[in-house]
């Protein structure tokens, strides 16, 4: 729609006019060089091959940008350095969705940004970055990347020792080790990932910059791969759980051959680092679509290589595990909705109990202890860190959560005010009601538990007060038996 109103009403988008003009500077200058005329234009670049859109043609406004990264654009523009808004900005605004941060690209390296700006921070060793940091807004910054080069393969199990120093390096399985070779736009725009995200954005006549077919792809709401899906996801595994994500986020479709090659390829997965698929996966669960990611992630079995117990025990899909996962991520998306928190803590502890509960049937009996449940919990987690490396003090809470589920369950004076006393109560108390709405019988302690909280004191202590002979208080210390003294010696005589 937004190419079809465009045409009716501009006609065809421009291009550059003749290939010389665009070709003339790059004689002259390097790519990282800063134009020797001052500020940098849109003119200087070979734009041949892409399609130009200009500013009355397109929806984005100055007025949606982060001040912050305008400010970037124009001090790099001002040096003699050509930079663009780039990536999901830029096709957020398209879509008329506020972005949830501005990425710009340009022809600067990361040494040279960071002399333009003392907020300039460069990090990344496999892929440099710089971050510009603005109170609590931080722009990310990248050099235009370009092709690698095929001589620089390692195995697998190579170490950053051995690769050190280089600017171009990947695997024996096409994964890349190191992504620091740099280049002009176009090859920048050959080497993002969809084509959705290889839109640019210039200040300079407020153009937008179509290299990849982007417009096209985003007006049909799909999720094209920019070349070769099956070498592009061999590069990065990550990026099959990208395409997991945008396609749940948006609203898009994956088109047919960038679907084709992921349930294959999904097992590249294990090659990355759990602490990178812990990262993922909270992108993957808190960007507001939880229940569509977990279909997804379903339907391409890229959830069998993250959460594999977890899937294997929650396939019937009108199990109560099952339901209990599409209730989780459900309320995980409402709670987002209403600008509320979401803790990583909850959402492992709804995502492992399935396999938890499994354990706890297999090797704790019909009624296993405290003492089993915490054995049997710190082995579904010790499993799940073997893939994603949930940090401890999540890790930690999620534990409590499950042991208050037990705890929960006895109604003894003592035990209720323990337990409404303990940090998690919260948390574990909405965890009850997800058991139950998902299906499990808990003899209305949901309830119980409800009535509790909306009641008054007086109403607190009648119900304590009907659960019988419950003890409050301290216990009482046992006295020690006082010892006999010694008998003497001469008694036994």
């Amino acid at each position: 729609m937004l190419r079809k109103i465009s045409k009716a009403l501009f006609g065809k988008r421009s291009k550059p006019t003749t290939p010389e003009q665009h070709t003339a500077s790059s004689d002259s200058t390097s790519p990282h060089e800063a134009s020797p005329a001052g500020r940098a234009r849109l003119n200087d670049l070979d734009l041949s091959q892409a399609d130009i859109i200009e500013r009355d043609e397109h929806c984005i406004s100055r007025r949606h940008i982060s001040p912050n990264a305008l400010k970037v654009l124009y001090r790099l523009g001002d040096a003699g350095y050509h930079a663009f808004l780039v990536g999901g900005g830029v096709r957020d605004l398209l879509l008329g969705d506020t972005p949830k941060d501005f990425d710009i690209s340009t022809n600067a390296t990361p040494e040279q940004i960071k002399q333009l700006f003392r907020n300039a921070m460069i990090i990344g060793r496999r892929f440099k970055i710089v971050h510009l940091r603005f109170g609590r807004e931080i722009i990310e910054v990248t050099t235009f990347r370009a092709h690698h080069d095929a001589q620089n393969e390692f195995d697998d199990s190579s170490s950053n020792r051995s690769i050190k120093g280089l600017d171009s390096a990947h695997s024996s399985t096409g994964m890349i080790l190191r992504d620091n070779v740099y280049g002009d736009i176009n090859d920048d725009a050959l080497r993002r990932d969809f084509t959705a995200n290889a839109l640019y954005y210039t200040v300079d006549g407020f153009r937008i910059i179509d290299f990849a077919g982007g417009l096209d792809d985003i007006d049909r709401r799909l999720l094209r791969m920019i070349g070769d899906p099956a070498t592009r996801y061999r590069e990065d595994p990550v990026r099959l759980l990208r395409a997991i994500r945008f396609a749940a986020k948006l609203d898009f479709d994956i088109e047919k051959n960038t679907r084709a090659p992921m349930n294959e390829l999904a097992p590249l997965l294990e090659s990355i680092s759990p602490a990178r698929l812990f990262d993922e996966t909270l992108k993957l669960l808190t960007g507001g679509q939880a229940e569509k990611t977990l279909a997804l992630l379903r339907q391409f079995r890229v959830g069998d290589i993250l959460f594999p117990a977890t899937m294997a025990c929650s396939r019937d899909a009108n199990s109560p595990e099952a339901r209990l996962l599409t209730l989780a991520m459900r309320n995980t998306d409402k709670r987002l909705a209403q600008d509320k928190t979401v803790t990583p803590a909850f959402l492992y502890a709804a995502l492992l109990w399935p396999p938890l509960q499994q354990a706890l049937r297999k090797h704790g009996g019909d009624n296993p202890g405290i003492t089993e449940q915490q054995d049997m919990a710190n082995r579904v987690i010790l499993d799940q860190l073997r893939i994603t490396a949930i940090p401890k003090r999540f890790s930690i809470a999620t534990r409590e959560i499950w042991e208050l589920q037990l705890r929960l369950q006895t109604r003894t004076r003592r035990a209720v005010e323990s337990v409404y006393a303990h940090p998690r109560f919260r948390a574990a108390y909405d965890f009850l009601l997800l058991r139950e709405d998902a299906g499990e019988e808990l003899d209305g302690l949901g309830q119980w538990w409800t009535d509790f909280q909306n009641g008054d004191k007086n109403q607190q202590e009648q119900m304590l007060a009907g659960l019988g002979k419950g003890q409050t208080g301290k216990r009482r210390r046992r006295r020690k038996p006082r010892r006999k003294p010694a008998e003497k010696a001469g008694d036994n005589a």
